[in-house]
């Protein structure tokens, strides 16, 4: 199976494409879409769409996990990374109606085993459990293959009866 995992953003959509066969996790590709700052925000949206439409129809994805948002303080920040989530979430699902949303804690709990692990422990458990050389950067794509290896490891629970 193959596996989309999306770190949505405003400036940058981080991505991680991962293969799922019987237990064996194996990565095929990461990195991030980025918007400039210096676009108005319907033309970053756009370059978002344009861009994640080019990487579903390339990857042509089995299944796609994205990260739910986490709210901080910066309501400005927050309501236009809401607008690109939104962007997101209808272009995914109008090329793959296999999309499952996981919460950070979720992410973090089924790759770390810990719902509260820093950012470095995701990232050092992305590395192991896909066996890369280094740490996928940028974060956003590290955080994507979590994503995909939550949906991956969560499949393989559900699968065996223990979820």
């Amino acid at each position: 199976m193959r596996i989309l995992g999306i770190d949505p953003g405003y400036a940058i959509v981080g991505y991680g494409i991962i293969e799922s066969d019987n237990g064996k996790l194996r990565p095929l590709d990461y990195g991030a879409v980025e918007t400039p700052a210096k676009l108005p925000t319907a033309e970053r949206l756009m370059m978002i769409e344009r861009q994640l439409e080019e990487l579903v129809n390339d990857v042509k994805p089995d299944e796609i996990a994205v990260e739910e948002l986490f709210f901080n303080t910066n309501i400005t920040t927050g309501i236009k990374v809401a607008q690109a989530r939104g962007v997101i979430l209808l272009t995914l699902a109008k090329h793959c109606d296999r999309l499952f949303e996981y919460t950070p804690l979720q992410i973090k709990s089924t790759v770390t085993g810990n719902g509260t692990a820093a950012k470095t422990q995701v990232q050092f458990m992305v590395r192991t459990l896909l066996r890369l050389k280094e740490t996928p950067k940028p974060d956003d794509a590290a955080d994507a293959l979590a994503a995909a290896l939550c949906h991956a490891l969560s499949a393989q629970g559900i699968k065996r009866g223990l979820k």
